[in-house]
């Protein structure tokens, strides 16, 4: 069994004649956060989405708690807790309803009162019982954030967390990042908002064109010279 929560070795996932990922390696331990950095198509999502056992690898190995993906769906399923960087969320139901369902499809007992602490930390308390087909980008996006973290997962995987949240949602999550460290699970953040991820991240991996083009102590790619070291890695 490996010694990392999440442990990816030579990953690649094909589209058709589209190479999405090409060759990907990522360790990351528990307790540790870990950003997944790029531009848009770099395969942050794609390498996220494996991890949480929806889009299978073509080639490579990919494990999730001693767990491969590949043969072991369903059990990475359960250990983890995923916010995908799109949809997830029912239009017609409420943002209770939603981690009722969660509850009752993970047994989860007396899962009120962390429900409710989780939806004031968001504020989205006053909207609990509204439908979500009427949320805006990023009402929904901190609604994932909430039902990913909810069930205090083994691996975090937030894909976008940041994605159009304000400073409320953005410290909300922050907070989320730290509590699941501090309880020593693995979270893995993708992003492609640099300045986030340093704050929120202790080691960022940075991915270009589907492949692994550096792995740094995050801090390096703080203020002016950090992100000149980062586009330098893009281009």
């Amino acid at each position: 069994m490996s010694q990392f929560a999440v442990d990816v070795r030579d990953l690649h996932v094909r589209f058709g004649e589209v190479e999405a990922v090409s060759g990907v390696d990522l360790r990351a331990g528990a307790g540790q956060a870990t950003a997944l950095l790029g531009r848009n198509g770099a395969g942050k999502s794609t390498t996220m989405r494996v991890l949480a056992g929806v889009v299978p690898p073509s080639a490579g190995q990919a494990m999730v708690l001693g767990h491969d993906v590949r043969t072991e769906t369903l059990t990475v399923k359960r250990a983890i807790g995923y916010c995908p960087d799109v949809g997830g969320l029912i239009p017609r139901a409420t943002p209770w309803e939603h981690l009722q369902l969660s509850a009752r499809l993970r047994r989860m007992p007396d899962w009120e009162t962390g429900a409710r602490d989780l939806l004031e930390r968001f504020e989205l308390g006053d909207v609990a019982h509204r439908v979500t087909g009427g949320f805006s980008h990023g009402m929904g996006r901190r609604l994932s954030v909430v039902l990913a973290a909810f069930h205090r997962p083994g691996v975090l995987l937030l894909d976008e967390p940041f994605d159009g949240v304000d400073p409320i949602g953005v410290e909300a999550t922050f907070e989320v990042i730290a509590d699941a460290r501090a309880r020593g699970a693995c979270v893995l953040v993708s992003t492609h908002l640099r300045d986030l991820a340093v704050q929120a991240c202790e080691t960022a991996v940075v991915l270009r064109g589907g492949a692994r083009v550096a792995e740094l102590v995050a801090g390096e790619l703080s203020g002016e010279a950090g992100a000149d070291a980062y586009r330098a890695l893009l281009d």
